[in-house]
């Protein structure tokens, strides 16, 4: 499982041109999921996410942790893209749907997230705030 987790200062997504979720501060997490994911992953994810000290203290230093920020989520099978031959990815590490979304369910779940839309074609806006950018695997 990967996350790219973003500190923002505010990031919303739509669909079809209608906003479906936005947040304020807090942070963005686009969330790949890997034919290998399991439950156990996805509890260690999100628990590694709520953890991550990436926000500042009273002395401005990345020590603080989400709290009580918001969170939104959104899908992203193209974390699992590889392009190492070639020039097209390949998604075969990708999970299928049938496994990834209740995977991605158990996650935003966990983490109180506001959501995209599983498998939509979806656009995301966000500003980064920093810019704070991390990836983070489960392995």
């Amino acid at each position: 499982m990967r996350a790219l987790v973003q500190r923002v200062s505010r990031a919303s997504v739509s669909v079809d041109g209608r906003e479906v979720s936005a947040i304020g501060a807090g942070l963005l997490v686009l969330l790949g999921i890997s034919t290998e994911d399991g439950e156990r992953e996805a509890r260690w994810l999100a628990e590694k996410v709520r953890a991550l000290r990436i926000f500042p203290d009273a002395d401005g230093r990345m020590n603080e942790p989400l709290g009580d920020r918001e969170v939104l989520c959104v899908s992203q099978f193209t974390l699992y893209g590889n392009v190492r031959r070639g020039n097209r990815p390949s998604f075969v590490e990708a999970a299928a749907p049938e496994l990834a979304e209740p995977l991605y369910e158990t996650f935003c779940d966990l983490l109180g997230a506001s959501r995209g839309v599983f498998g939509a074609m979806m656009a995301v806006e966000l500003v980064n705030d920093g810019p704070v950018t991390l990836l983070v695997e489960t392995a």
